[in-house]
């Protein structure tokens, strides 16, 4: 049986933290500006990084921003950044949550916010990911991913037997994306088309991520894990890989080497913090898709955004 921290009586929230692609100009400024608490996570992750995070996130250039190696290390520091205001508003430690996650990328962010890894490790450890997934990439030539809506996971697979194309993604019900070579795409469209998919929209994306062509990634990022500091979670994380709460910090490594070349079953995420109890979902960064995806895999639920002021304010009564 799966030894897991203790919550709060009458605990009913789960932390969710965003992926790769919810990255904006100015996320986390208005946040710094006003909390001390979110401003210091800039300061420590651009110490630790030796890189002007700030002026990366609020300054630079989207399409400078949106690459790979640069959207990684930001958008965990604004989510972390979102994460500490809300502790400073609060003006204590939030209650323990029931579970905490994150989609892809996120994962770490959510590690950092459970404890099992300090910032200054988590943003050094991302940094190098999208190093190694920026290269990966232009190593394997054109891969690329794009969004199926209308069919689910399994019937996608079906359809997609032999096409070299693979389900990255089990976002929501309906919404999957698939990666892969590029050039299987055209036919494979046809194919989910032909099988119910309503559309099949590419994505902007530099790589087949999530796919066999990440694979080459795993050895050096399973030796990047290893010089970081971990420690046991305080709280539980629901991974991508296997959709299971885990606390030990030997588990997450693992799981972490998988989850850069397989598919991220968002879907069995929330379903597990669900039945772990969850019936509020809060997702802390930029952009509100990971909340939007809880209220479709779970109906009724009760969700909260923290990546301005103002949605700081409105999800203090799920938060306290």
């Amino acid at each position: 049986m799966l030894d897991v921290p203790c919550h709060a009586v009458g605990s009913h929230v789960a932390w969710l933290f965003p992926g790769q692609g919810s990255q904006h100009v100015g996320m986390g400024k208005q946040l710094a500006e006003r909390f001390a608490a979110a401003a210091h996570v800039f300061d420590e992750a651009s110490d630790a990084l030796g890189v002007d995070l700030r002026a990366l996130a609020w300054d630079s250039p989207a399409d400078e921003l949106d690459q790979t190696i640069n959207a990684q290390p930001t958008l965990l520091t604004a989510s972390i950044a979102a994460f500490a205001s809300a502790r400073q508003a609060v003006g204590h430690d939030l209650p323990a949550p029931i579970a905490v996650a994150g989609h892809s990328l996120g994962e770490y962010s959510a590690i950092v916010a459970a404890g099992g890894l300090s910032l200054a490790d988590g943003v050094r450890l991302v940094r190098k990911r999208g190093e190694l997934m920026q290269a990966a990439a232009a190593e394997s030539g054109r891969g690329g991913m794009a969004a199926v809506i209308g069919l689910d996971a399994a019937a996608i697979t079906t359809a997609l037997d032999g096409t070299g194309l693979v389900v990255a993604n089990d976002n929501a019900p309906g919404q999957v994306v698939i990666s892969g070579p590029l050039d299987a795409m055209p036919a494979a469209t046809q194919t989910l088309k032909s099988a119910g998919a309503k559309r099949v929209i590419p994505l902007r994306v530099s790589g087949a991520f999530h796919s066999p062509a990440m694979r080459p990634v795993a050895p050096k990022l399973e030796a990047a894990l290893g010089t970081a500091r971990w420690d046991d979670l305080r709280h539980a994380v629901i991974a991508n890989v296997d959709a299971e709460p885990h606390v030990r910090p030997t588990e997450m490594r693992a799981l972490l080497e998988r989850q850069v070349w397989s598919p991220v079953r968002w879907v069995d995420v929330i379903r597990r913090a669900k039945e772990m109890g969850a019936d509020a979902f809060v997702e802390f960064g930029p952009g509100s898709v990971l909340t939007s995806l809880a209220k479709r895999i779970a109906p009724g639920a009760k969700t909260a955004n923290v990546n301005d002021a103002a949605s700081l304010e409105a999800s203090l009564e799920v938060l306290r």
